[in-house]
């Protein structure tokens, strides 16, 4: 609204705001057109303020406040000649080379796309992960949104691309897995529904800002080959050339976890959940108890220190691992908090059939079996007791051995989602709460009631 000042003799004896009044079709008519991909601007003399709350109401998402009626001419001409370009990375060597097609495919719609609303398209798809990942960063100032299709280990790479960029991501999601997609509710396996509504958020301008974690080694912890999970070459220090400096979106798995998904990878059964559940059974009945040590800053700016013998440690962003298992069902993408899980003791035969039956319907953080703790952050040495903790894992990919530090990172990785995605909840804090609340647990402290 406008204010309009009244005085007398310089007094104010008035003040009165005045607004626009919108046409009740005016809505309906710009979501019929962002609905048949034209992207609409509304130019306005109005001051920034006002443009941006009737943009709002509007629905639109790109509005330029305080133009004269002789510069709107000019301001039409300067958007008709912006070029955007969208990035695509693929994974050729997925699936046995089968990738490679996938990757073709998805780079044919978005090209055929970009001829219809005006963008660009490069394919930046490199010899191998690590490769790619360099390709999407050196080459950041080429492309205006990134675009990457495969599964989790897929989205890890584009995580650590364009995260804390501001410059959004788009996920077609295909294979196994896929479980970072799948919190989103985005298609999956559903390649063109996926590209039609990465097209719909570049032309509408929707996208949601989901959390990350950020992983970092402490002195003496060290990176290791993201694909094979193999130790690089050194001269005098692993730590020193190879510290660990990787976002993640889903889960840093630290132990049974992180076991269980290498020899998920290197499983031949045909899909990703079948792998991981054949994985799950084969680890359980050989768990080792690993030895750490924590240091986390909890939610409410505690600090809670202790070892912590255990087989399983995860940190977790997302809730899903393992192509639908919900190690972490009250982890939210958007309340700049991680949630650490961990095994409080070893299972006995039954706990471990519960546990099991647990795995996909949200339970099984019921289980006194597990811990359960909400942190802004945390440090993770090795403890005095206990076996040696295996090489870390997030979305998938290989990073490391510890010690390290995770740190919450609150929206920092902006992903391109059809409107309808943008418009409701990402994350149902209230269905978050009556979980917890149904599983008995304090929702500050993690304990049982």
């Amino acid at each position: 609204r406008t204010p309009v000042v009244a005085a007398v003799d310089g007094v104010v004896i008035a003040v009165v705001a005045v607004a626009d009044a919108l046409k009740e079709t005016s809505a309906q008519a710009i979501e019929a057109l962002q609905m048949r991909g034209i992207d609409v601007v509304m130019l306005t003399g109005d001051h920034e303020a006002t443009a941006q709350a009737i943009a709002r109401e509007l629905g639109i998402t790109h509005a330029v406040a305080q133009v004269t009626p002789a510069d709107k001419e000019a301001v039409v001409r300067e958007l008709q000649n912006q070029h955007r370009v969208v990035a695509m990375v693929g994974n050729p060597t997925s699936d046995k080379g089968r990738g490679a097609k996938v990757d073709a495919q998805v780079l044919g719609l978005l090209e055929e796309a970009g001829r219809a609303h005006n963008f660009d398209v490069i394919d930046i798809t490199g010899t191998s992960f690590d490769d790619s990942l360099n390709q999407a960063r050196e080459r950041a100032h080429e492309y205006d949104y990134l675009v990457v299709v495969g599964g989790d280990g897929m989205i890890a790479l584009g995580a650590n691309a364009v995260g804390c960029s501001g410059k959004p991501l788009g996920i077609v999601a295909t294979g196994s897995g896929n479980d970072f997609a799948r919190g989103l509710k985005l298609p999956v396996n559903r390649i063109e529904t996926a590209v039609e509504g990465i097209v719909g958020a570049i032309v509408r301008g929707s996208h949601i800002d989901v959390d990350m974690g950020r992983v970092t080694s402490l002195d003496g912890g060290y990176a290791v080959d993201s694909s094979t999970g193999e130790e690089y070459e050194y001269q005098e220090s692993k730590s020193a050339e190879h510290p660990i400096d990787r976002y993640y979106a889903g889960m840093l798995s630290c132990g049974l976890d992180a076991s269980i998904n290498d020899r998920a990878n290197h499983s031949h059964l045909p899909t990703g959940t079948m792998r991981y559940f054949a994985a799950v059974l084969v680890e359980l009945t050989h768990m080792k108890r690993y030895g750490y040590h924590i240091k986390a800053t909890l939610a409410d700016g505690t600090t809670d220190e202790r070892d912590i013998i255990t087989p399983l440690l995860t940190i977790a962003n997302s809730r899903h691992i393992g192509g639908g298992i919900e190690v972490s069902p009250y982890s939210c993408f958007s309340d700049g908090l991680l949630d650490l899980v961990w095994m409080d003791h070893v299972p006995n035969f039954g706990e471990c059939a519960v546990a099991i039956s647990n795995a996909y319907n949200g339970k099984l953080l019921a289980s006194k079996v597990f811990g359960w703790k909400r942190i802004r952050e945390i440090e993770v040495t090795r403890a005095t007791e206990g076996d040696e903790p295996p090489v870390l894992m997030a979305d998938g990919e290989y990073i490391g051995h510890l010690p390290f530090r995770v740190v919450a990172e609150d929206c920092a990785l902006r992903v391109l989602v059809p409107p309808a995605v943008a418009a409701r909840e990402v994350d149902s804090r209230q269905e978050v709460l009556n979980a917890i609340a149904r599983d008995g647990r304090d929702p500050v402290t993690g304990q049982f009631a």
